[in-house]
């Protein structure tokens, strides 16, 4: 027999199992954590987390933690995903960058904030299976590019938003380059998986800079980035 590749592996993962658990990630481990942007929480209760995931951990989909995809990379956990979406502050109309789509996840999550999302990746298996899940699920406002993203992406720029999931060792300046006036870049920086996340404001040639807290992310490779 062969399987749909979307389908679980274990037949009593229904969908009325990925729903409660889905709504219970939103309850415990983001609204009563600290995220409270309602449109943030809708969104990551509306998108099927499960999707984005190897089917033999769809099981764990909605664990508090990241879980590996595949290449040496992961899928963030729920509440970083949350927190960084909070952190752009995003607006129905807005256009967004996303380096890093991993697993498309996020970028899923992003689109249902903002009018547009590109998201940049540099490993072609992953771009391949994100964009497959994206278009799968009818994210019709995203689109996967096969880039290194630490030079952003200037056809499309400028972005009303830019959001990093990886660690920077420092803040690519194409990235500021490529913000609209008003922009919010939201990105971690440091020493290897030590970062502090940032937002960067774009206000005129000037940046505003505020700290968010200290994380841990898989090294940001790239021309602006850690060497691979």
């Amino acid at each position: 027999m062969i399987r749909n590749p979307m389908q679980s592996p274990d037949e009593s993962l229904s969908p009325a199992y990925f729903d409660l658990a889905r709504q219970q990630m939103v309850e415990y481990q983001l609204r009563r954590r600290g995220i409270g942007d309602e449109r943030v929480l809708s969104a990551m209760a509306s998108v099927p987390r499960e999707r984005f995931v190897p089917p033999d951990l769809w099981h764990a989909a909605y664990d508090d933690g990241a879980l590996p995809i595949g290449w040496d990379q992961t899928i963030s956990q729920p509440l970083v995903v949350a927190y960084m979406a909070e952190a752009l502050q995003l607006r129905p109309g807005d256009k967004v960058l996303e380096i890093g789509t991993g697993s498309g996840y996020g970028a899923a999550v992003l689109s249902l904030l903002a009018r547009e999302v590109h998201t940049v990746e540099r490993l072609a298996q992953l771009a391949d299976r994100a964009k497959d899940a994206l278009e799968r699920l009818v994210y019709e406002n995203v689109h996967v590019h096969l880039s290194d993203g630490t030079v952003g992406l200037r056809a499309e720029a400028p972005f009303d938003a830019i959001c990093v999931t990886a660690g920077a060792r420092e803040i690519p300046q194409p990235l500021l380059d490529q913000l609209a006036e008003g922009g919010r870049l939201v990105i971690p920086v440091g020493p290897l998986h030590n970062q502090r996340m940032q937002r960067i404001t774009r206000r005129g040639d000037d940046f505003l800079h505020e700290d968010l807290g200290a994380f841990a992310f898989v090294p940001l490779i790239g021309e602006h980035g850690w060497p691979e």
